[in-house]
């Protein structure tokens, strides 16, 4: 407690410092290193809906290797899999776009009429996470975005034929925590290093009806809480090594908090899972709105963490391939860390047209935001802790920052939204910094190792990784 309050003491007084010795136009920014926040786990991708269309190994390898590799690519930790709906089996399927088409490891048995696992489907997609397993990645969430279209009741994975309309007969939950689990336990049993399962996907979206863009189910925040439950119990009775991951709530603002309280009020999860995953969408740059779920947390459940478990640009309107693209996204992982205190950040796909790269006219494409995310996820590692930054510009600044350290090392990001340079001063005492940009003519690439430097200057529309030891 002493050393809490001695903590706030010196951080106050030397805010108090920063802002008076930053009188003037010279912009200064620093780390209040004695404000430390939550401590980070991972950065991690989605394998929807892409990963079952790389039908080449050497194509596969390339992705594998530019997500998870640590020197010559982003050096992800998660992999998030898709367990499919099974659309691509379903002959009523409704879904137009083939891609999102699942292909699932419960298949009917044409002979005895019953369903049973066929775990050499989805050949695509495994190989895909053999090579993601390879070459990093240390944590694999199970997702589903739908139960299977054979336990639905509209026959669809696509959403109920009703909008609106919850797709999962109660007389199924059962089955679905018995296939999901299966599945789960056939992947650990081969070696995979599964971290969670995650069975409900944006549970408060309407699903179906009319629409049917893609695989999804609704579930109203009870039903959301009832199906959990019973993963909970089940998982615990089965002594499953992996954790529970949900709601996965597509959006946090105060209209949807009831899936996230009645989460946590609900004696069974709380006691089971240490956190809540959502999703980072429609609030993109609301700051105030990001910085009340924070407050949120922080006040009702201080023991429980946040993990941002999906995001892409929608709708989509920014050239892939411009500094602009990646500027958008950067100041998302920025405000979904100092709002939100997020442990964790993936993005929504890896490779498609929102994602971080694509295979335009059988070339691989790498988007100007894999190089934004590359300027987070090659230097923030696990066990970093989020500590604060002092800028003297405060509201009128144009520049987003985050920062992290360990022992030794501290981790500044700063992203420059102006369309000029920006001379900065750096506050503090310290021996050595590198320096990493991404602008309109570098793709995180270091432009200064040596020794520290006060006075720096960030290019126009930038993104700078400044790391000081």
């Amino acid at each position: 407690m002493l050393k809490s309050y001695l903590c706030i003491v010196l951080a106050v007084l030397q805010a108090f410092l920063f802002s008076i010795s930053s009188i003037g136009k010279t912009q200064m920014i620093g780390v209040n290193e004695f404000m430390e926040h939550q401590v980070f786990e991972s950065f991690g991708t989605s394998s929807a809906w892409w990963s079952q269309t790389i039908d080449t190994d050497e194509r596969a390898r390339e992705i594998a290797r530019l997500l998870y590799d640590d020197e010559t690519g982003l050096g992800l930790d998660i992999y998030r899999y898709n367990i499919g709906g099974g659309e691509k089996e379903n002959p009523a399927c409704r879904i137009g776009d083939p891609n999102r088409r699942t292909e699932s490891f419960y298949v009917l048995n044409e002979e005895t009429g019953e369903y049973e696992y066929d775990f050499t489907r989805d050949a695509n997609a495994r190989r895909m996470l053999n090579y993601a397993v390879e070459y990093g990645a240390t944590k694999v969430i199970l997702f589903c975005n739908s139960p299977h279209f054979s336990m639905t009741a509209s026959g669809h994975a696509s959403g109920g034929l009703t909008k609106g309309a919850s797709n999962l007969p109660e007389e199924n939950y059962e089955a679905f925590v018995d296939y999901v689990l299966t599945v789960a336990d056939w992947f650990v049993a081969q070696g995979y290093p599964i971290y969670a399962i995650s069975p409900i996907n944006e549970p408060q979206w309407d699903w179906g009806g009319d629409w049917v863009g893609q695989e999804g189910c609704h579930y109203t925040a009870d039903e959301t809480v009832e199906v959990l439950e019973m993963f909970a119990l089940e998982m615990q009775k089965r002594k499953s090594p992996y954790k529970l991951s949900g709601p996965e709530s597509g959006e946090l603002s105060p209209g949807y908090y009831e899936y996230v309280d009645k989460f946590f009020a609900s004696p069974v999860l709380n006691e089971f899972c240490d956190s809540i995953s959502a999703h980072s969408y429609w609030l993109d740059n609301n700051i105030p709105v990001k910085e009340q779920f924070g407050k949120k947390m922080a006040e009702q459940y201080p023991d429980k963490k946040f993990e941002m478990s999906e995001w892409c640009e929608l709708p989509l309107t920014i050239d892939s391939t411009t500094i602009d693209s990646g500027l958008y996204m950067a100041n998302i992982i920025v405000q979904d860390f100092n709002c939100m205190n997020a442990v964790s950040w993936q993005s929504w796909t890896a490779v498609n047209g929102d994602g971080l790269m694509e295979i335009r006219d059988g070339e691989l494409v790498i988007y100007n935001r894999y190089y934004a995310y590359k300027q987070f996820s090659n230097f923030i590692k696990p066990g970093m802790v989020r500590v604060d930054v002092l800028d003297s510009f405060k509201d009128d600044s144009k520049i987003a920052s985050t920062a992290f350290r360990n022992d030794g090392e501290t981790v500044i990001v700063l992203v420059n939204n102006a369309e000029t340079e920006s001379e900065i001063r750096l506050a503090g005492f310290y021996e050595e910094m590198q320096k990493f940009v991404t602008d309109s003519s570098h793709n995180c690439e270091e432009i200064y190792s040596g020794g520290f430097e006060k006075k720096n200057t960030l290019s126009p529309k930038s993104i700078t990784t400044i790391l000081l030891r």
